[in-house]
């Protein structure tokens, strides 16, 4: 946080000439303001006494709140009560403001923590942000805490935002009492405490959630004392909150400052005489208002004997409760006992019908195994069926790829044939053109010859009808070798040059009849292999017919599975459902031996469960120490005994009281194992 350092004149600071002459005064005021002094105090003192006395007896007969009458006169008095509180606080809330800057002033320095006007401003402050401050109830008690407000500063005003981020980091605070006197020791410190004020002052809308429509802050006298909080920037304050306990600080104002303070800033004999008589009048404001609590107090006291009254006769109409709260204990107890037997019959009945059911889904279960593991052994044989299958599938594949190897091959054999019977063409060409240098006159032999030809080209594309053309050229042979002879008869001449040359011919068609003949065989054996080829073809698609037909075996064994696993489904799911019925009944039986349970608990609390009186125990029951003036009595709502503080500090809502009320440890915890039993 930055210090700002302000320049005073020299004429301000007092010479030591002027400090010994006000020195002197205060002891010659001294001399003859102690006696009333002496009065003043002796008075406080009385009026304290009176006012502890008042508290007492209220303590003994137990606080309760001031009943609020509809007459007009209670209101105007508990408005003017309210202004007078207000104005009390507003004086002296200037007295403190006033002190501290001219004690801050005469010493000229930086003020610490531990400076007793600085501890009183701050004292004052706290009363002044308490009052009219709303009660918010929460689980553990009533909080009643000035920091809720202070909080709001942070979102109106940014720059606060230090502060408030500060206050929160502090592991020693865990109060908010104590982080509220955190945040205006650094307030103050940043010396823009009435600027924060002030900003809170301007939005009294949010106040409102705070603070009471007659409280301090939503008044007057609120923008009142944040204007006399501007002139607390001239001093410059050093506080330190590591080391203090913040939380456990007890704010009470302490008068003395205020009734020794007779300093006067003209220093005249006069002045000693105002401070004394503005002194005695201070007095006599706080006598009257010390009166004025005590009348407060007796009016309390008379509240709580007509309520002392009003509880005896609630008193007395609680025993007819509970006489006729027995009664009814009684009916419900018959009640209980009818239940009972009827909850035991249809637990019986439930029982025999689980037991039905079980045995009933056992048996279908083991139907379903069995049945389950016979299609799985079927898959199982499928399986291997469909490997082999596959396997000669293959091998089926292989053949088939050989087959066209050797189909190939065959065309290729053949292809060599036609080139040979191409070149045997040839040379029968080469004889027809001897034949026709030869025979000029024989044009018979020459169709022949072409007949021959042209059978040997309609050989090549039909293979099964040589045997027939190589008749038909046998017979042309014939007619041939009878033209030869007409021609040898024509031509006698012409035989003795030609004998040589015919028998070369005979010779080379010799070897042709030899090649016709191999080649008619080797077409044979084509042939054959051909209707070999074709009969293992016709086997294969057999073979592909009979695979086709198992494989619409399997799809149909498949849908015959699929419809046997839904119908496991199904039998899965009303399996599932009838154990969630199940484990809903046993939920019922639990819930019913609980509630039945609680009934029997809460007909013993009934029964057994009786007010111990005070004088009967010396001890607590449950840590077993002895009661003394600072360890008291305290009786558990619940069950009737007496316990000490610290095994009776707990507080439940109990059906016999609609607020929560004090139980001892071990009841504590049974009733919230009920509770969480109940919800669950």
């Amino acid at each position: 946080i930055k210090e700002d350092f302000e320049i005073i004149d020299k004429k301000q600071i007092p010479n030591t000439t002027e400090l010994k002459n006000e020195e002197k005064e205060k002891t010659e005021e001294a001399r003859w303001s102690a006696p009333i002094l002496s009065l003043a105090k002796k008075a406080s003192e009385n009026l304290a006494l009176s006012y502890g006395n008042a508290l007492k007896s209220a303590s003994l007969v137990g606080f309760i709140s001031k009943p609020v009458s509809n007459d007009s006169t209670a209101k105007t008095s508990a408005r003017y009560h309210a202004m007078e509180e207000r104005a009390n606080l507003m004086n002296m809330m200037k007295l403190s403001i006033k002190i501290l800057i001219q004690s801050a002033l005469s010493l000229g320095r930086t003020l610490d923590s531990d400076f007793p006007p600085l501890q009183q401003f701050f004292v004052v402050l706290e009363h002044c942000l308490k009052h009219g401050l709303k009660v918010k109830k929460t689980f553990i008690g009533q909080n009643k805490s000035f920091f809720g407000p202070l909080e709001l500063v942070e979102k109106l005003c940014p720059e606060a935002s230090d502060i408030a981020t500060s206050v929160k980091n502090l592991p020693e605070l865990k109060t908010a009492v104590g982080r509220g006197r955190a945040w205006l020791y650094l307030a103050l410190m940043q010396k823009k405490l009435a600027d924060y004020l002030k900003v809170l002052l301007d939005h009294k809308h949010l106040l409102s959630e705070f603070y009471e429509p007659d409280a301090l802050m939503m008044e007057e006298e609120g923008t009142v004392i944040v204007g006399l909080l501007v002139g607390l920037n001239v001093i410059d304050a050093n506080l330190c909150l590591k080391g203090e306990d913040l939380d456990s600080q007890v704010g009470v104002i302490d008068f003395s400052l205020y009734l020794k303070e007779t300093q006067d800033s003209d220093g005249k004999q006069d002045g000693g005489i105002t401070a004394v008589l503005d002194q005695k009048h201070y007095v006599e404001e706080l006598n009257r208002h010390l009166s004025c609590t005590v009348a407060d107090l007796q009016t309390k006291i008379d509240c709580l004997e007509k309520t002392n009254s009003k509880l005896q006769e609630e008193l007395a109409a609680a025993t007819d409760r509970i006489g006729s709260l027995q009664e009814e204990q009684q009916q419900l107890k018959q009640q209980n006992e009818l239940i009972r037997e009827r909850s035991e019959k249809s637990v019986e009945v439930t029982k025999e019908d689980t037991k039905v059911e079980l045995d009933t889904y056992k048996q279908s279960r083991q139907g379903l195994d069995e049945m389950y593991s016979d299609v799985w052994k079927q898959l199982k044989e499928e399986k291997k069926i469909r490997l082999e299958l596959e396997k000669e599938l293959e091998l089926q594949i292989g053949m088939k790829t050989e087959m066209e190897i050797a189909m190939k091959l065959l065309e290729k054999d053949t292809h060599e044939k036609q080139d040979t019977l191409v070149a045997l063409r040839q040379q029968l060409e080469e004889v027809k053109a001897i034949n026709l240098q030869m025979f000029h006159k024989s044009q018979n032999a020459e169709c022949s010859l072409q007949q021959k030809t042209e059978a040997i080209s309609s050989f090549e594309g039909k293979t099964n009808e040589m045997m027939s053309s190589m008749k038909q050229m046998e017979e042309r042979l014939q007619h041939a070798e009878k033209a030869r002879q007409t021609a040898e008869e024509r031509c006698n001449k012409m035989k003795q040059e030609l004998a040589g040359r015919l028998d070369t011919c005979r010779q080379q068609m010799s070897q042709l009849d030899s090649k016709c003949s191999t080649l008619e065989k080797e077409l044979k054996s084509e042939k054959e292999q051909r209707q070999t080829l074709q009969r293992e073809l016709h086997q294969e698609k057999d073979a592909t017919t009979l695979l086709k037909t198992e494989l619409q075996q399997m799809e149909g064994l498949k849908k015959e599975l699929r419809k046997l696993q839904d119908e496991k489904q199904q039998l899965e799911k009303v399996c599932e459902e009838q154990e969630q019925a199940l484990q809903e009944m046993g939920l019922h039986l639990s819930q019913s031996k609980l509630k039945m349970e609680d009934i029997k608990e809460v007909n013993k609390a009934l029964k057994g469960h009786t007010w111990l009186k005070d004088d009967e125990a010396t001890h607590c029951k449950q840590c077993e120490k002895e009661f003394s003036i600072s360890r008291r009595k305290h009786h558990c709502r619940n069950c009737g005994d007496i316990f000490c503080n610290t095994c009776s500090s707990n507080e439940l809502a109990l059906p016999s009281y609609p607020k929560p009320v004090r139980v001892c440890d071990t009841c504590h915890t049974l009733l919230l194992q009920r509770c969480s039993s109940n919800s669950s």
